[in-house]
Order: structure tokens, then sequence, then C-alpha cells
């Protein structure tokens, strides 16, 4: 049976993208964030947005996305800076909310908030994704070598594809919970500005770890 992929190639590939997964990066430390800051509840949205940006990078490296890099540089480098500014953009706001303390509760919940919340994750979670040196860096530099240009390229990187939304949606998943743990377990009001501290910290971290990936 020739099958889309060689099984012990797709093996290695496996390994490499659970390393790569389990790294802590922007999308790891967003996803985090996002679970001490917003709850289990946004945490599925902002999970698919960043694996829709990774469907996206897919479709670009089956457009060519090596050639699109080296053909406009300066393209990616503009649409990463924009990314690194808009998680520090989050990143003040959960700072600026610590400086001001919280907010009084409101009776009751309100089920539009919530909704309103998880489209903001989703949306969040998609910049933070599509704007990470981390997927261009495997999309250029990790993928290519685990690709046979003797076998049907759709179907390879379908399976490709499975293999790393399925990696990440494990560690984004398992991350964003233990922040939701986290913030579970200690949720009095007292602890509330330490929390939107430590949320803007990390998103300034994550930040910074796509401006030092583009200048590295």
């Amino acid at each position: 049976m020739n099958l889309p992929v060689d099984p012990h190639l797709y093996a290695a590939f496996l390994g490499v993208m659970a390393v790569m997964a389990m790294t802590p990066g922007p999308a790891n430390l967003f996803a985090i964030a996002t679970g001490m800051q917003r709850g289990k509840s946004a945490l599925p949205a902002a999970v698919a947005g960043m694996n829709l940006a990774t469907l996206v990078w897919f479709g670009a490296a089956a457009l060519g996305l090596g050639a699109l890099v080296t053909t406009f540089p300066q393209a990616f480098r503009l649409m990463a800076l924009a990314g690194a500014a808009y998680v520090a953009w989050l990143a003040i706001q959960s700072l600026m909310s610590a400086w001001k303390g919280p907010r009084p509760a409101a009776a009751g919940t309100d089920p539009r908030a919530e909704v309103h919340r998880s489209r903001n994750a989703f949306w969040d979670g998609f910049m933070v994704q599509i704007a990470n040196p981390k997927a261009i860096l495997f999309f250029t530099g990790v993928l290519p070598p685990f690709l046979d240009p003797s076998r049907s390229m759709p179907p390879q990187l379908a399976l490709f594809a499975l293999g790393t939304i399925g990696m990440d949606l494990i560690t984004m998943s398992a991350y964003g919970l233990g922040g939701a743990a986290l913030a579970a377990r200690l949720s009095r009001p007292a602890w509330k500005r330490g929390f939107d501290l430590a949320v803007g910290l990390m998103l300034l971290l994550a930040s910074g770890l796509i401006v030092a990936r583009l200048t590295s």
C-alpha cells in the first residue's frame, strides 16, 4: 500500500513536533495567560484561534511559503512585529487592570459577556499565532525536510497538519488549564491584582520572544 507519508519519517516528525509543542513560547504563554485571566470558558476559543492560524500557515506552505519568505522577507518581518505590538498591547491592558485594581463583582452573569470574552480570546489567539516567528521557522526550516517531493503534496500536508494541530491542542490546553487551575485556587479578590500583573508580564515576555526571534 502506497502511504501518503513514510511511517518512519512521520514518527520522527511527531517526535520533533512534540518537543516544539511543549517548549514554552508566545502561544503557550498566551494559553497560560488566557486560563489565568479569562478562565477555562475562554480557553477553547483561544486554542481554536491559534490553531486556525496554524492552518493558515499550512495553506501558505502549500502555496510555497519558503519562496514567499525569500522574496518578501520584510513583509513577514513587519507582520511579526505587528503581532508583537498587539501582544504588548494586551499586556499593557492587563498591567493597567492590575494598577486600577479589581472591579466590583456584578450581580449575576451576563451570557453576552461570556460570548464577547470567547470571541476576543479567539481573535487574540489567532493574532498571537499568525505573527509568531516560531511558526515561520517551523514551516520554512523544520517541515520541508520531512516532505517527500516524489509523493503527492496535499495528503502529506494534511497528515502533518493533523499531527501538528493534535500536539498543539494537547499542550496549549494543558498550559491553559494549568493557568486556570492556579487562578481558581487563588480566586480571592485580593489576588486579582497579582493575577493581572502576572498575566501582563507573561504577555510582555511573549511579545519579547517574538521580537527576539526576529533579531536572532
